[in-house]
């Protein structure tokens, strides 16, 4: 009832895509200043906005797709220009947006999604689930979703004890490399969207 290969594959997959230790210095930088409490709030609501998006997409993603007349390139670009600005507010250390609002945001924009429940994640969950032609490989499929998502959940948590070790100066420097990265990874999203819209023209 378990299909070992299947479940490392796209574990494996997921972990490349999701990226937990290259996630860790952008979620610092986007829950610094806020009380302990207040972040690990924020890491677990990531967390489950992202599960929600993939299960959903897991289960309805093609017929979603479809039904908008939305093709995958169409969504990576998206996604790209959603974390470019996001990443520019990083660089620029654009603090204005009211601070309940940003809780908000920031949990469930950008981390949420398109950081963790990006296009290439949501494409790798729709391929593995319409090609998983057993009862055995679709536990292991859900189980590797299942099994990603608490690692995520257990690298941000935990990261937040690197805010107390590098203080106000460190979270700036943090702060200022996320957004490079980020804006990097945006740019890239964007590219990729691109190439494939040319490729299948």
């Amino acid at each position: 009832m378990f299909d070992v290969a299947v479940f490392g594959s796209l574990f494996l997959t997921l972990f490349v895509i999701m990226d937990p230790p290259g996630i860790t210095p952008i979620f610092l930088a986007l829950t610094s200043g806020r009380p302990a409490k207040v972040q690990r709030r924020m890491a677990w609501q990531a967390v489950t906005v992202a599960f929600g998006v993939i299960t959903v997409f897991g289960l309805l993603g093609q017929q979603i797709l479809d039904y908008l007349h939305v093709s995958v390139p169409a969504l990576m670009i998206a996604g790209g220009l959603l974390l470019l600005l996001i990443a520019l507010d990083l660089l620029t250390g654009k603090t204005d947006e009211p601070k309940q609002t940003k809780d908000v945001n920031v949990a469930l924009v950008p981390l949420g999604m398109p950081l963790l429940a990006g296009p290439g994640a949501i494409v790798s969950v729709i391929l593995a689930v319409q090609h998983a032609d057993s009862v055995a490989s679709q536990v292991s499929v859900w189980t590797a979703i299942a099994a990603m998502h608490v690692v995520l959940w257990l690298t941000m948590r935990y990261s937040l004890v690197i805010i107390r070790v590098i203080k106000d100066g460190g979270v700036v420097l943090v702060t200022r490399l996320a957004g490079m990265m980020l804006s990097a990874i945006a740019v890239q999203q964007i590219i990729n969207g691109v190439t494939q819209v040319i490729q299948n023209a």
